[in-house]
């Protein structure tokens, strides 16, 4: 049985899907949901970078804890939330074994041939290299 989802959060559509899906889950299984969201640094220095993540995390957070209780307003008490800076597959996939958890859920979005090649698919990422269940939701 499910008990504890990843749902890995972006603010999309897509993540949103995912989101809404997993808190089901829960509500049916008895279980929590954890919602990690994925702050990747891409350009400048270290100390632009160590400003940037001082300087927006504790915002970012409570600007995700608003617009999840706007998506689930009853389900405060189901949810675990995170923000964290790396690469969001890896970043997904470390939450596992840290916390216990025992199904992934994650949003597709359409991209073509291209921007699959440019930018890689977190999705696919995960779903190649997970080792507990995962769902991916359109």
């Amino acid at each position: 049985m499910i008990k504890y989802s990843l749902v890995g959060y972006d603010g999309s559509d897509a993540s949103r899907r995912a989101f809404q899906f997993a808190i089901d889950l829960a509500r049916c299984a008895h279980g929590r949901v954890r919602v990690v969201s994925v702050l990747q640094v891409t350009e400048g220095g270290a100390d632009a970078c160590a400003l940037m993540m001082a300087d927006s995390g504790t915002r970012r957070v409570q600007e995700l804890l608003d617009e999840l209780r706007a998506l689930e307003p009853d389900a405060a008490d189901l949810v675990d939330v995170e923000l964290i800076h790396g690469s969001p597959g890896d970043v997904l996939l470390s939450q596992i074994e840290q916390h216990g958890v025992d199904h992934i859920v994650i949003g597709h979005t359409e991209r073509g041939a291209l921007a699959r090649w440019l930018l890689g698919s977190v999705s696919g990422n995960v779903l190649a290299r997970a080792h507990v269940p995962v769902t991916v939701v359109r």
